[in-house]
């Protein structure tokens, strides 16, 4: 394994889709970790063909399609919460046998993997986003008492791979998390979709709609992240008195609207987290 990783142990991936696949990605192109210390369980045969051809990976179908020994592998779950019931159990002498797990699938909480895995078992929850994908995710970490500091280092150095990392110390913070960090992508596209809608119905071609849209979002967020200032203080260096931009957030800001809308939809889904996490 690359030394950035600190650690000499494998990586068995359960999983190669967009979420596991952009792990792939990035680990390798940024020689996060080397190829032959990683083992690929997909049992998608043309995508477990394309990560094989592509870096030339061990893959192979399932758990048991593994003639030789693999050690104590750092196992990293990237399924659908769907299919966790079917495939953790597999790996539970892994577990046993003192196997960091790290899992990506949401809503699957520390207590659902221990009482698969072990109590005892060292297992760290993540929490990522779909920028992931091209390498501009955020992703919160929590993790049982079992993980200790080398193997928390571990785990950050793997997950930076694809973006930003933080840490939680109380997991039902992963909750709040999911709602404004896992979904919010999908409130953002949004926005782009209903601003693109607006200057389409303005009098423009939906071509240019779109780019000024997509691009202006883009631009405010990395402006965003860029600056010291506070959000409010850029919306506030834009908002020229009795301008245009003053006239617009004279109608998104009447009665707190948009505030009030964001957060009946995070407490939405926040108690839908909860629910899905049992």
């Amino acid at each position: 394994m690359a030394r950035q990783t600190g650690d000499n142990r494998r990586i068995l991936l359960v999983g190669a889709g967009k979420m596991g696949g952009a792990l792939v990605d990035a680990w390798l192109t940024r020689k996060i970790i080397q190829s032959s210390d990683l083992v690929l369980i997909e049992p998608d045969i043309a995508r477990a063909k394309h990560f094989r051809e592509t870096y030339s990976l061990q893959t192979f179908e399932t758990l048991e399609a593994i003639n030789t020994g693999i050690g104590q592998p750092i196992v990293v779950f990237a399924i659908k919460p769907q299919a966790m019931d079917a495939v953790v159990p597999l790996y539970r002498d892994l577990a046993q046998q003192g196997s960091l797990i790290l899992s990506i699938a949401a809503g699957k909480t520390l207590d659902y993997f221990e009482g698969i895995l072990g109590a005892n078992s060292p297992i760290v929850r993540a929490m990522p986003n779909t920028p992931a994908s091209i390498g501009k995710g955020m992703t919160v970490l929590c993790s049982n008492d079992h993980v200790n500091s080398k193997q928390k280092t571990l785990c950050q150095a793997l997950v930076s791979a694809v973006g930003k990392v933080r840490w939680v110390n109380n997991e039902e913070l992963m909750d709040p998390v999911t709602a404004v960090s896992g979904s919010g992508p999908a409130y953002v596209f949004l926005l782009i979709e209903v601003l693109a809608e607006a200057g389409l119905k303005a009098g423009l071609d939906q071509d240019l709609a779109n780019e000024l849209a997509v691009t202006t979002v883009a631009g405010a967020a990395a402006l965003a992240e860029e600056s010291a200032l506070s959000p409010s203080i850029l919306r506030q260096n834009v908002t020229s008195p009795g301008g245009t931009t003053e006239a617009a957030l004279t109608v998104l800001m009447s009665n707190d609207r948009l505030s009030e809308l964001f957060l009946q939809a995070v407490n939405k889904a926040v108690t839908r987290s909860r629910e899905l996490a049992g």
